[in-house]
């Protein structure tokens, strides 16, 4: 396990948030769906080796689902199974079991939550925003940099690489000025 703990160990240190980019249409709330918690943490496990898989086992009444993490050394880490029962037992109701299972799973395997839209947090606004891109600003920019000196499409494809997320959109329209300069530069 000491391969393995020790990539885990720096891949959480990139975890994004699970941003909370859907809303539920019958509480009018919004959640972090499967493919944003997915979003926050693949980057990161890919970049230290770590490949994600999910596994379902039976259950008669809903879905249970076992997060598994696999080293590329050849160790794993599994984080044991949680059971979700199906509201209905019929296809679409053990897909919402499966998909709730999933993420669920996969945030607690990861020590991720989903982003806080409390009213805490909107009472914090433009200052965790501004955190939020400048953080990923520090990230990233030294990388774009190196790119647009290397000329050609460089700094197009690095900025391609990035991972999506909403902070990469925020990030485009804080610092595209100085984007364009390095551009220019390349021309």
């Amino acid at each position: 396990m000491k391969e393995i703990a020790q990539a885990l160990v720096r891949a959480q240190r990139a975890f994004g948030p699970a941003l909370k980019t859907r809303t539920n249409p019958h509480l009018k709330t919004k959640y972090a769906d499967l493919g944003a918690v997915i979003e926050a943490v693949i980057d990161a496990l890919h970049a230290n080796g770590i490949a994600l898989t999910q596994h379902t086992h039976d259950s008669q009444d809903g879905v249970t689902v076992e997060t598994v993490f696999v080293h590329e050394s050849g160790e794993q880490y599994t984080t044991g199974r949680l059971h979700v029962p199906a509201v209905k037992t019929d296809p679409q109701g053990y897909g919402s079991a499966l998909t709730y299972a999933r993420r669920y799973s996969l945030m607690a395997a990861c020590g991720i939550a989903p982003e806080d839209d409390d009213g805490q947090a909107a009472s914090r606004g433009k200052r965790d925003e501004h955190a939020s891109i400048d953080a990923y600003a520090a990230k990233h920019l030294p990388a774009l940099r190196e790119a647009a000196q290397r000329g050609g499409d460089a700094l197009a494809e690095a900025f391609k690489a990035l991972p999506k997320s909403v902070e990469k959109a925020a990030f485009w329209q804080v610092h595209q000025a100085e984007l364009k300069a390095l551009a220019s530069e390349v021309k």
